[in-house]
């Protein structure tokens, strides 16, 4: 548990970028696709490179495995998306798609394995869920307009933001003095 305490602050960061990318999603909805691949190409990129650090930061374990695999599954989905920025709308919405339902199912397990160590892991569950059902709803229905789509993911990047940032704070207090 030391070593998840002592990365909260990736937690934290985690946080604080889902919440501005959030942000600018629901401010600017008529951004075209092209910048809203990039954002989510650099935010993917990023976000992954914080997992990745936090899985191999600590010591080992199955949590920190499946943290490791999240980061990849960010940095290879952020880097295809910089790679290939015009590809298709639908072809995006189906990487974004299983991207959130990759980082929903993650941040289940995480919780499963963090519900001994810490109190209120049901934001984590809450934001996994969420994440797993916003990630199908993609797949369901991938022809829904542009505009809702990048408001849908601006909610759900705020809503995941604040909760990783409550648990950043919730595992800081796990710390050793």
């Amino acid at each position: 548990m030391e070593a998840v305490s002592s990365t909260w602050w990736v937690i934290a960061v985690r946080g604080v970028l889902a919440i501005l990318f959030g942000l600018m999603a629901i401010i600017w909805p008529k951004i075209t696709v092209l910048a809203l691949v990039i954002l989510f190409g650099v935010y993917a990129i990023v976000n992954g490179g914080f997992a990745l650090y936090a899985a191999f930061r600590g010591g080992g374990g199955q949590s920190r495995g499946w943290l490791a695999f999240s980061g990849i599954v960010g940095i290879v989905a952020g880097i295809v998306v910089l790679v290939w920025p015009k590809i298709t709308t639908f072809a995006l919405l189906l990487l974004i798609a299983i991207w959130f339902i990759v980082t929903g199912v993650m941040e289940i397990i995480a919780a499963i394995v963090l519900h001994r160590e810490i109190d209120s892991e049901w934001m984590l569950v809450l934001s996994g869920a969420l994440s797993v059902i916003f990630g199908l709803l993609l797949l369901i229905w991938p022809a829904s307009g542009a505009i809702a789509i990048v408001w849908l993911i601006g909610v759900f990047a705020i809503v995941f933001g604040i909760a990783l940032l409550y648990l950043a704070f919730r595992v800081k207090k796990l710390a050793p003095a």
